[in-house]
C-alpha cells in the first residue's frame, strides 16, 4: 500500500500521474483526473455542463456529467484499449467540474456556457464537455469557431436537429440550423451519423441514416467522414442516442434501429486523421438508464475522445 493514493482527483501530485483508487472507491472526477479550476499545464479539459431545460421529451440530463464521472470509474488507470498507451502520461488531463448556471433564469445559459467555455478555450487547451441536453452544443460552437473559424460539424446522432425556431428558443432540436444559418459550421463539410428521424432541412450537410451504417463496415464509415471533412479543423459531437437504445437506454429521445456501441466506437478508433478542435458527448440520462449502460458508453465514448487527441499529440510531437 506504500504507493497507492486514495481521492486521486485531490490527491495527485502531478496532472500526468496514474490513479490507484480501487473502482468503488475515492473521488469520481472523471477517470480520476485532477479537480481543479486552475488551468496551468493542462493540455486537455474535461467539463460538465449539467442542463436540461431545452429537453422537448423525457428529461435527466442535468445527471448526466455525474453519471458519466461515475462510469469512468472503471478505466481510470491501465493503458486504455484501443490506444494502447497511458492516456495521462504524456498529457495533462484536468476535469474543471461543472458550469455555473443559474437554473431559474434559462434564458442567460447560453452566454453562460459561451463565457465559459472561452475562458477555458483561451487556455489553449483542448476542451471535452460532458452533457446535458444538445442544445449546449449551441454555445460550445460559437466559442470554439470564435477561436477556430467555422468547423466541420461531425455529428452522431439519430436526429439531424436541423429544426427552425426563432433564434431565442431554447430547445435542443435546432442547433444544427442555428450553426448553418450563422456560417458556424462549413455545411458541405460536415456529417451526420447514424441519422433515423427525418426534418424539414437538411442545409446541404451530408447524411449517413442509421440502415446504411448497418450495412457499411466501420472502417467504410471511418474513411467516408474523413474524406467528407476534407482536412477542415472540425467539432465532434456525440449524442449517446446515435446509439441503439439496446446500448443506450437512459436518453430522452430513444430511437430503436441504430449502432451498437462496438461498431461505433470502431468508427471512433479509426478517425486520428480528423483535425478535432473540440468535442462533446450528450443527451446521457440517468433516470431512463440501467445498470449504467449508458453511462458506461457515454464514458467510453469520451475515453475515445481523449485517446484520439492523445494520439494526434503524439504523432504531431
Amino acid at each position: 500500500m506504500a504507493n497507492k493514493t486514495i481521492d486521486h482527483a485531490f490527491t495527485a501530485q502531478s496532472l500526468t500521474s496514474a490513479a490507484s483508487d480501487p473502482t468503488f472507491a475515492g473521488a469520481l472526477s472523471f477517470m480520476r483526473r485532477r479537480f481543479t479550476k486552475d488551468l496551468t499545464g493542462a493540455d486537455a479539459v474535461v467539463w460538465g455542463i449539467p442542463f436540461d431545460a431545452a429537453t422537448s421529451n423525457r428529461p435527466g440530463t442535468r445527471f448526466g456529467p455525474q453519471a458519466i464521472r461515475r462510469a469512468s470509474a472503471i478505466f481510470d488507470n491501465d493503458p486504455q484499449y484501443p490506444f494502447q498507451r497511458h492516456l495521462f502520461a504524456e498529457m495533462a488531463v484536468i476535469d474543471y467540474g461543472d458550469c455555473l448556471l443559474d437554473y431559474g433564469n434559462h434564458q442567460d445559459t447560453p452566454a453562460a456556457i459561451e463565457r465559459q467555455a472561452s475562458a477555458i478555450l483561451d487556455s489553449g487547451a483542448f476542451l471535452l464537455t460532458l452533457g446535458g441536453d444538445h442544445y449546449v452544443t449551441w454555445p460550445l460552437l460559437k466559442a470554439h469557431v470564435d477561436r477556430y473559424g467555422p468547423l466541420a460539424l461531425v455529428q452522431f446522432d439519430a436526429h439531424q436537429d436541423t429544426w427552425l425556431d426563432d433564434e431565442r428558443r431554447i430547445d435542443h432540436g435546432s442547433f444544427v440550423a442555428r450553426a448553418a444559418r450563422a456560417g458556424l459550421i462549413d455545411p458541405d463539410r460536415s456529417i451526420q451519423i447514424g441519422i433515423r428521424t427525418h426534418a424539414p432541412e437538411d442545409f446541404g450537410i451530408h447524411l449517413l441514416y442509421g440502415h446504411q451504417v448497418e450495412e457499411m463496415s466501420a472502417a467504410d464509415i471511418a474513411s467516408m467522414i474523413i474524406a467528407h471533412t476534407k482536412g477542415s479543423p472540425a467539432y465532434l459531437t456525440f449524442d449517446i442516442d446515435c446509439l441503439d437504445p439496446a446500448f443506450a437506454p437512459g436518453t430522452g429521445t430513444p430511437v430503436a434501429g441504430g449502432p451498437s456501441s462496438a461498431k461505433i466506437l470502431s468508427v471512433l478508433q479509426r478517425l486520428k486523421q480528423l483535425d478535432v478542435r473540440g468535442a462533446d458527448v450528450v443527451e446521457v440520462s440517468p433516470p431512463y438508464d440501467h445498470a449504467d449502460i449508458t453511462a458506461i458508453a457515454g464514458a467510453t465514448v469520451a475515453m475515445y475522445m481523449l485517446g484520439l487527441h492523445a494520439e494526434r499529440r503524439a504523432t504531431a510531437g
